[in-house]
Order: C-alpha cells, then sequence, then structure tokens
C-alpha cells in the first residue's frame, strides 16, 4: 500500500482546506499489490527527491488505513509511511481492535468509516488525511467522504493483485483532472472528486 511504495509523483495541490485523498502507487491494470501483498514491482522507475517528497508530505496530518495492511506491514517496522519522510497520527479501521497489536503511533478503531474519517480529520489539525488502504479507500469512495485521488502509475501489469478500485454500486463517479506529471516511467494523476455516492453508512470490510 502507500506505506510501502516508493514515493513518487507531484506536490499535492492545495486550496487551504482539509482534504480526504486516496494516494496510491498502482500497476497499469489497477494493482496496488501483488497477490501475496508485495509491492516491490513498484520500485524501480524514478520518482521524487527526498526534497520533493517532503513537500507532499507537508500537507499531511494523519493517515487513515485497514487492518489487512496493517498485518501485511503497513505503518509499522521498516515499512513505514513514505519510507520515513511523515510522522504523524495514524488509525487502522478494524472488526478486530481486540486482538489488535500494541503500536506507539498507531491508534486502531472500530465503527462506521465515516467515523473513522472524522477521527483521523481532527487528529490530522486542519491538515489532509491521506488514505493508505484499499478497503479503506473504496468504502470511503462509497460512503461520499472522498476529496481527491493521486495516483502515481507505473508501466507494469501485475495480472493479478490487490486492486484499489473493485467492482461496486452506485453509477460513475465523476472526476476532474487537476494535474499530471511524469518522473522517469512513471506517471502521476491528481483528480478531484466531482460527484460521490451517498448512502446510509456501511459495515467494515477490513
Amino acid at each position: 500500500m502507500a506505506a510501502q511504495q516508493p514515493a513518487v509523483g507531484m506536490q499535492p495541490l492545495r486550496d487551504g482546506a482539509s482534504k480526504i485523498f486516496i494516494h496510491f502507487t498502482m500497476s497499469l491494470d489497477g494493482f496496488i499489490a501483488d497477490a501475496e501483498g508485495r509491492v516491490d514491482w513498484a520500485f524501480g522507475f524514478g520518482g521524487l527527491s527526498p526534497q520533493e517528497v517532503r513537500e507532499i508530505t507537508a500537507s499531511v496530518g494523519a493517515a487513515l488505513g485497514g487492518r489487512r495492511g496493517y498485518d501485511l506491514s503497513m505503518m509499522r517496522g521498516e515499512a513505514k509511511l513514505y519510507g520515513g519522510a511523515w510522522s504523524g497520527p495514524q488509525f487502522v479501521l478494524t472488526h478486530r481492535p481486540g486482538d489488535a497489536p500494541a503500536g506507539p503511533s498507531v491508534s486502531f478503531l472500530s465503527g462506521s468509516v465515516r467515523e473513522a474519517v472524522e477521527t483521523a480529520r481532527a487528529a490530522a489539525g486542519g491538515k489532509d488525511v491521506v488514505v493508505v488502504g484499499a478497503s479503506i479507500a473504496q468504502q470511503c469512495l462509497a460512503e461520499g467522504l472522498v476529496d481527491e485521488i493521486l495516483i502515481h502509475l507505473v508501466p507494469v501489469l501485475l495480472g493479478r493483485g490487490i486492486p484499489l478500485f473493485g467492482s461496486r454500486d452506485g453509477g460513475p463517479i465523476k472526476l476532474e483532472k487537476l494535474s499530471l506529471a511524469e518522473s522517469g516511467s512513471v506517471t502521476s494523476l491528481r483528480f478531484k472528486v466531482l460527484r460521490q455516492r451517498q448512502h446510509p453508512t456501511a459495515p467494515i470490510r477490513c
């Protein structure tokens, strides 16, 4: 997931308001990890300098992920968000909070996706909340909670793995392209979410 992936792309656009944004490196066929949860395939295509990474992470005040990604070492150990270039409050939404391991910088949440987003937003202190789990990202989109999507597209076809955008109900979600940039072989795309589906809070699927 984003915690394990190379930070490549471009500086997020800001208009002074706190945003909820999805941020992933993705294969051309739509996967953010292979079938075993590995992301090593995403390295080696070129990327940003440490200074450019700091410019991206400067807008991030909190991170929100899911239990699956956490269990695959996202947000802990050596696989720190943005390679350790960012630190701050991190939240993991799970329906298994009772067996969640202790961690100094990670808080485990139960409840709805909407409640988790509001908790992360409050902890972000006016900065943005980055969503770094595939299931959480899909649920946030379904709940109409996402402001922007930042994708770093790498030229590889995985064939199978963990998809960022799975099948869903509710019709298309329209996007507005905010920016496009290239770094090495990577194409970075940032979109504003124009129309988001609204419906009663969905159950946790983490």
